[in-house]
């Protein structure tokens, strides 16, 4: 697979630009993906620190060969430090700044009580989400690696469909699908597979069992790729035995669920709310009776992380905007008799939206 070349340039100065509205001098940068996000560093071991003039990468000396590669691959302008001790290296870039930020939401106890040690003459200061907010909206070389990991999981859906069938478990699926994916280029799964079937599908986030499916069973699957680092993410649900099989709790459920994650992609544009697209399909599963058993948020960003910004849910007025990639995924879930989810990926488009995930839909 050939991609748009991933490249961070600019990416920093958004960050020093939010940095000055809240009177920051510095930044520590420990979140994984979001120090990729800013040098362009794949590795499993590094900091970033950004001061009002410098961008300093951290690590340890098994990347002395492949950091600088990847930062000057990926148009950074970051200096590569190599320490054993990252937060002693890190700290010197920040002597005498005044107040520094640590990621609130991500930073350990034991690491804040280091920094603290270790710029005792700056006033530490946790914000969370930010380094999230600015990761949200996608570039064009993001949305290739994202758009072709929907594809990847689309294909295997297909390619795996003759194992739907009676007689099959969850686990054999599951394993199916993970391989299909990767045969065909991905890294891997985005995230664990889930397969799950009967009452297993009445549990949201159920792993694969080795439960075998029998006929009239309600099949939960949900899958998602990983592409050069970026994920996808996408749920369909089925009958066992096909749409004649299905009984009266799954002729009812399905195409609840159906045309309410319909209806909310169809909310889903640059200024809308995201809770408006929470409550656009939550009252159309309530007013049908089944509210308490949608017992999730609507959906959330995905990109390098599997579960980003934006949270699409009833209580956040979060605005949406073109760029931002997000799942809308309601569901119903009936303890002890089976559960409906159905999840479209999509892109946020300056008039709506456009969907990345197009595996056909059930209907009855």
């Amino acid at each position: 697979m050939t991609f748009p070349k991933l490249t961070v340039q600019g990416r920093a100065d958004r960050l020093r630009n939010a940095m000055r509205e809240r009177e920051l001098d510095g930044f520590v940068v420990v979140d994984l993906p979001s120090v990729r996000w800013l040098t362009g560093f794949t590795g499993s071991n590094g900091l970033a620190i950004i001061s009002a003039k410098d961008v300093v990468l951290a690590t340890d000396g098994r990347y002395a060969t492949q950091a600088p590669a990847q930062l000057e691959a990926a148009g950074s302008d970051a200096t590569v430090a190599i320490a054993s001790d990252l937060v002693t290296s890190g700290a010197d870039v920040l002597r005498g700044a005044a107040r520094v930020a640590l990621e609130g939401d991500v930073i350990s106890w034991d690491q804040q009580r280091q920094w603290a040690a270790a710029l005792a003459d700056s006033e530490l200061v946790a914000v969370s989400g930010l380094l999230r907010e600015l990761r949200s909206v996608k570039d064009p070389a993001e949305l290739a690696r994202i758009e072709a990991a929907a594809a990847l999981a689309d294909a295997a859906l297909a390619d795996t469909e003759v194992l739907r069938a009676p007689g099959t478990t969850e686990r054999q699926l599951g394993l199916a699908l993970d391989d299909a994916m990767r045969a065909a280029g991905a890294t891997g799964p985005a995230y664990e597979t889930i397969v799950a079937s009967g009452p297993n599908a009445a549990l949201p986030h159920a792993r694969p069992s080795d439960r075998a499916f029998e006929v009239g069973d309600l099949l939960i699957v949900d899958v998602g790729a990983l592409v050069d680092g970026y994920r996808s993410d996408m749920t369909r649900s089925f009958v066992i035995g096909g749409p004649d099989a299905a009984d009266d709790v799954a002729r009812k459920i399905l195409p609840l669920v159906t045309e309410a994650q319909a209806v909310a992609v169809a909310v889903v544009a640059p200024g809308v709310e995201a809770k408006a697209v929470d409550d656009a399909c939550r009252s159309i599963i309530t007013e049908a009776g089944f509210g308490d058993a949608f017992r999730h948020g609507t959906g959330h960003g995905v990109g390098l992380d599997i579960h980003e910004l934006p949270s699409i849910r009833k209580d956040n007025a979060a605005i949406l905007q073109a760029g931002q990639v997000l799942t809308v995924e309601p569901g119903v879930y009936l303890p002890d008799v089976g559960g409906v989810r159905v999840e479209d990926l999509v892109v946020v488009t300056d008039s709506g939206c456009r969907p990345l995930t197009l595996s056909p839909k059930l209907s009855l």
